[in-house]
């Protein structure tokens, strides 16, 4: 199994690939305080990283040895810049500018911890971890992009600054604050998927998807996580065209949400649309809220909940018992009377 474990990472820099290598017995130290640098610094399993910057058009690509520790030194705050006022133009990835995204792709398993990016451009974080993986006590802070610039007119200057974009497996995500202007985490595909004690400030809420043909998402545990003035605090989207598709198996327990502007729990498969013409090429199941008591309020122009289901697309029974929304007004339930132990 391949394994990486970083620890009090900084760095200013644009874009960061982290890989797993072939197994190596080369127990040396390699420092990095430039881009020349990496190639040798990478045969050793203990890399240090100086505080430095990533020259534009570059990528800093860390392909790791088997059981490789990366420790970034003292300084810079052990942060990650993106430096995304350069970039942000009120349009993320829909136009103007060209953005590097993502910023941080992760491609290890064993640990990632303790990590800050600041303003990222675009997209933050892609995971596609080949074995398991938990990261823990990590920051996003892209709050810089909730103001217009010049760039941006009266919009946000930040778009499309995604938390946490998983395509994956055996993921961990957990004790992390994350404000930025879209979804905190966006599930793609996998499986076993735990975002536990998270906070998340100002995006588009916690999402499975959206999901596209030929993509499963199964056991997905959302659990005792902090939500605040986002769009939608629990979301599903499924796209309208999918095809061959399927989410089952997604547990919600002990969340919380203020401050909620459109939705408290959107399931929805009209998507891009929002509570357009579902499709029904991908099945939904096993969606259920139990445990602890998840706790969503909505704005007074907010639908508590809404579920948009295809013909014959969302099966089975939900058990809803522990959930609880507030504020706002009720939303519609489209194509299914599965939904048990809840009324709005």
């Amino acid at each position: 199994m391949f394994s990486a474990t970083f620890k009090s990472l900084f760095a200013a820099c644009a874009l960061v690939v982290v890989t797993s290598a072939a197994p190596s017995s080369t127990a040396c130290t390699g420092t990095i305080s430039s881009m020349s640098d990496v190639t040798s610094a990478v045969k050793c399993t203990t890399v240090n990283i100086n505080a430095f910057t990533v020259p534009a058009g570059q990528t800093f690509n860390l392909d790791l040895l088997q059981g490789s520790t990366v420790n970034m030194l003292n300084g810079n705050g052990h942060t990650f810049n993106g430096n995304g006022p350069f970039y942000w133009d009120g349009q993320g990835g829909n136009g103007g500018v060209t953005k590097p995204a993502p910023m941080m792709k992760i491609k290890i398993s064993g640990t990632f911890t303790n990590v800050k990016v600041l303003n990222s451009p675009a997209r933050t974080y892609s995971v596609s971890n080949p074995a398991p993986l938990t990261m823990s006590k990590l920051t996003i802070d892209n709050s810089l992009g909730d103001k217009p610039n010049s760039a941006s007119g009266s919009k946000a200057a930040g778009h499309n600054t995604d938390g946490f974009d998983c395509s994956t497996h055996d993921l961990v995500i957990q004790d992390s604050t994350i404000k930025n202007q879209d979804d905190c985490l966006a599930i793609n595909k996998g499986s076993n998927i735990t975002f536990q004690r998270n906070t998340c400030s100002g995006g588009h809420g916690i999402s499975v998807g959206s999901i596209s043909s030929d993509a499963t998402v199964s056991d997905i545990h959302i659990l005792d996580n902090t939500i605040i003035n986002n769009d939608q605090a629990l979301r599903i989207k499924t796209k309208s065209d999918a095809t061959s598709a399927s989410v089952s198996g997604v547990t919600y327990s002990g969340n919380t949400a203020t401050g909620t502007k459109k939705f408290g729990v959107l399931i929805d498969q009209s998507y891009p649309s929002t509570l357009g013409t579902p499709g029904n090429g991908c099945t939904i199941s096993g969606i259920n809220f139990v445990g602890t008591t998840n706790n969503i309020a909505v704005a007074s122009g907010a639908q508590r909940v809404a579920v948009n289901c295809g013909s014959g697309s969302c099966t089975g029974s939900w058990d809803w018992s522990a959930l609880k929304v507030s504020g706002g007004s009720a939303g519609k339930i489209v194509n299914f009377s599965g939904i048990k132990n809840f009324s709005q």
